[in-house]
């Protein structure tokens, strides 16, 4: 590879060295999150949204619990003005949700934009952006650091000019590209245009600091910005916040890493669509917040509809293992995770129950999986699927999930063999209908001998049970004292030659209620190995009674 064409990050901007304070900080309550999807994230779509497709997209949004969102560009296309006028002059935005507009800095454009808000009848923030890493003020704007400084400040003044009056509007400025950007120049900027806004805590400005392109390891980012919370003047006055993207793929890492070196609000999109590799995924960072037992403020109670609207809003389906969205993301295949999950989700029951409180309510402690996906709005149906990979517990879940049924430990492993069977001759998964299909093929077949044993009649008094068999085409019958009908079964079939020696019996159920059929399941051994068979009946009795015949067949065989 041609390493040597490329940069690190120490030799490209001037990381401050700090007494750092951040790597001792923990979480404890969320920032503010400011989804970016409607401008940023609709950017970066190769069909940008139409309106219909934004205003479903924002109405989401508000019905998730965000109080602030970016809703557009107005200056840069006649979609986004209008979708900002839509809010101006409808009820779609309730009282408490924060209206935020993105402009460049040039007049033209800023007057547009305040053109577009005006009406609004909620808070509005005006977001004013201009890149300042050195590359982009000598490759793209032509400017120095001085005529850049000047170019942004004539953009705060005319921000001013047009919007200054708007009780219910505050300002917004990034720096694009902070993070190649010399932190001596970053600062004096800010600091200039929180003097020129007059923040106040009564009125604060925002400074928004992107990792425009990531180009560090996240500690490095988090370095930055507590330099910046550290020596920010008015910064009592001023709302950090922090937009990062993922082009090294830890955009994640560095948002969390700021918001304990000091950033008060992330800007990012739900399930991280942006340029590039896309912008920070919010509902990720929300949801870790949520696994940790801090309340992101957000609802994600029905992350299926959430996911559904998304991707019909961007025309880009997610990922199967994306973070807590994605189909496969509570699902385990690997033997050894279902075996876990399984005893797991009995421990939760069964603690759940001696504790008198709903499952819902005590601690999450299921091994493999970091939140209960109850918590999502999805089930446990997917939870573990079974393919060639599986083993004897995730393929005895979900015949208990599915049809109630509980499997002795060794019947779990015999029955792993038969299944493993047919899904290495099949090479996919195998559902809970095929596990069933499987099972009843190898322990409840009817027997391929036509003069198979079969019990023709029995009789049951106080001191004796009779037992009438057909064997060979013909009955047999035999009188035994002092035993129940299953001992007697065993003892007939004993005196036509055909041995049985039950080794263990277990009763269990298919499906549930009043209405199931009993299932026996039965181990025995016929002289030469340890087998397993089972009957099926409303009556546990007759289902018992066919779980020996159907071991004395196989012996016959």
């Amino acid at each position: 590879m041609p390493s040597h064409r490329y940069r690190d990050v120490y030799s490209r901007v001037e990381v401050p060295l700090t007494e750092r304070e951040w790597p001792t900080k923990r979480f404890t309550a969320a920032p503010l999150w400011v989804p970016v999807d409607l401008r940023d994230g609709n950017q970066a779509l190769a069909e940008p949204m139409d309106p219909e497709r934004k205003r479903r997209f924002f109405e989401l949004m508000v019905r998730m619990g965000y109080t602030e969102i970016e809703v557009g560009y107005p200056s840069a296309s006649q979609t986004d003005y209008d979708f900002v006028r839509l809010i101006a002059e409808t009820g779609i935005a309730p009282d408490d949700v924060t209206i935020v507009v993105f402009t460049p800095a040039r007049r033209d454009l800023i007057e547009r934009t305040v053109e577009s808000i005006r009406g609004i009848r909620n808070d509005v923030v005006i977001h004013l952006y201009t890149a300042t890493a050195p590359t982009w003020r000598d490759v793209v704007l032509g400017h120095d650091r001085a005529a850049l400084k000047e170019l942004i400040l004539a953009g705060g003044r005319d921000v001013l000019e047009f919007a200054g009056d708007l009780p219910n509007v505050r300002f917004e400025f990034s720096p694009e590209v902070f993070n190649l950007t010399e932190p001596d120049y970053v600062l004096e900027v800010c600091d200039a245009m929180t003097g020129l806004w007059d923040a106040t805590p009564e009125r604060p400005v925002i400074l928004n600091l992107p990792a425009t392109v990531e180009i560090a390891t996240p500690n490095v980012y988090a370095d930055q910005i507590e330099y910046m919370h550290k020596n920010l003047a008015r910064r009592e006055a001023v709302i950090l916040s922090v937009h990062p993207h993922n082009d090294r793929g830890t955009g994640i890492a560095c948002a969390e890493l700021a918001v304990l070196a000091g950033a008060q609000r992330i800007e990012g999109c739900v399930f991280g669509n942006g340029e590039r590799t896309g912008n920070v995924d919010i509902a990720t960072l929300a949801l870790n917040l949520h696994a940790q037992g801090i309340d992101p403020m957000i609802d994600f109670s029905d992350i299926d509809e959430i996911r559904r609207t998304v991707e019909y809003c961007n025309r880009i389906e997610i990922h199967p293992r994306h973070p807590y969205v994605g189909d496969l993301v509570h699902t385990a295949f690997s033997g050894t995770h279902q075996d876990a999950i399984k005893k797991g989700f009995a421990e939760h029951r069964a603690r759940a129950a001696a504790e008198g409180r709903a499952e819902a309510e005590i601690e999450w402690r299921v091994p493999y999986l970091p939140i209960d996906p109850a918590d999502l709005g999805r089930s446990y149906d997917a939870v573990i699927r079974v393919n060639s990979q599986s083993g004897k517990g995730g393929i005895a879940y979900l015949l208990e999930n599915e049809y109630g049924i509980e499997l002795p430990r060794r019947l779990q492993i015999d029955f792993a063999r038969h299944v493993q069977r047919h899904t290495d001759a099949s090479g996919g998964e195998a559902t809970a209908a095929e596990l069933w299909e499987i099972f009843r093929e190898a322990y409840l077949a009817q027997p391929d001998e036509p003069d198979a044993p079969a019990l023709h009649a029995f009789d049951t008094t106080d001191t004796a049970t009779t037992i009438t068999l057909r064997i060979d085409g013909a009955e047999r019958r035999s009188v035994h004292e002092g035993i129940g009908p299953v001992e007697a079964l065993a003892h007939a079939l004993a005196q036509h030659g055909i041995r049985i020696e039950i080794v263990s019996l277990h009763q269990t159920s298919i499906g549930a209620g009043a209405g199931t059929d009993a299932l026996t399941l039965i181990e025995y051994r016929d002289g030469r190995d340890t087998r397993w068979a089972a009957g099926t009946d409303r009556s546990v009795l007759a289902a018992t009674l066919e779980a020996v015949l159907r071991a004395a067949a196989s012996t016959t065989q």
